[in-house]
């Protein structure tokens, strides 16, 4: 079991999709039923309504889905990160520019960097970013 790590919204994606699922994504979440801590950067609850926004209006969940989903995220161990807003315009876009991803994507590493904790992501540029820094990554083979 991973007992901590950094939670991008890409790997919670196929806990809703399950036709996105894989042994990994599966393993994931049976680690956050363990007890496992994910930390998040402050922009995660943004990006996730988001998603399932637009799946819910491309018409691949419907609004009871996105409630259950959301009332079942409530158990798990998801922590808040609160220096996320204060790293925005210093170390967070260095490394948006430095890993050429989004300042959203960089909030992930910039969080897994500082708080030396294992990345769980399936975005490829995030992914790539993760590998250069020397970050593990949950999801990988």
């Amino acid at each position: 079991m991973t007992p901590a790590f950094v939670l991008d919204c890409s790997a919670v994606l196929p806990w809703i999709f399950h036709d996105e699922a894989s042994p990994a994504t599966d393993r994931l979440l049976d680690d956050l039923t363990a007890g496992a801590q994910a930390w998040v950067p402050a922009l995660w609850h943004l990006e996730l309504g988001n998603v399932l926004l637009g799946a819910q209006r491309k018409g691949c969940i419907d609004q009871a889905g996105v409630e259950a989903f959301l009332a079942r995220l409530h158990i798990y161990a998801i922590a808040v990160d609160a220096e996320t807003i204060g790293r925005a315009w210093g170390k967070t876009l260095d490394l948006a520019l430095q890993h050429k991803l989004s300042t959203y994507d960089a909030a992930y590493l910039e969080l897994s960097l500082r708080r030396n904790l294992p990345l769980a992501t399936l975005d490829s540029a995030l992914i790539r970013a993760a590998r250069t820094t020397g970050i593990t990554l949950c999801l990988q083979k």
